[in-house]
């Protein structure tokens, strides 16, 4: 009797392979530009409330910032309230 060798299965051309799909491109319309609110930052005014050394809120006179100061001192007497402002570059404490 003879031995039936059997050889590996190896890929020829004849193996078919499975079709690629080829999927019809999508026409993107133009988006168009929005300005995102949360994305910006706030626009500042000349003055800025601090407390604790954060910006809190801004004004554009100093008699405001500073009845919101005041305020702010009167109601929490530990924390440091301040306005800076930033077309001097000057910070002045409330006390």
């Amino acid at each position: 009797m003879e031995a039936e060798v059997r050889k590996p299965l190896r890929a020829t051309k004849d193996v078919t392979r499975p079709a690629t799909i080829n999927m019809p491109k999508k026409e993107k319309a133009p988006e168009p530009e929005t300005v995102r609110s949360g994305q910006m930052r706030p626009a500042m005014a000349r003055y800025r409330l601090q407390v604790d050394r954060q910006t809190k809120a801004t004004f554009a006179s100093l008699e405001d910032a500073r009845a919101a100061g005041q305020a702010i001192k009167k109601s929490f007497p530990v924390v440091q309230v301040s306005i800076y402002d930033a077309e001097q570059s000057t910070q002045a404490g409330l006390e």
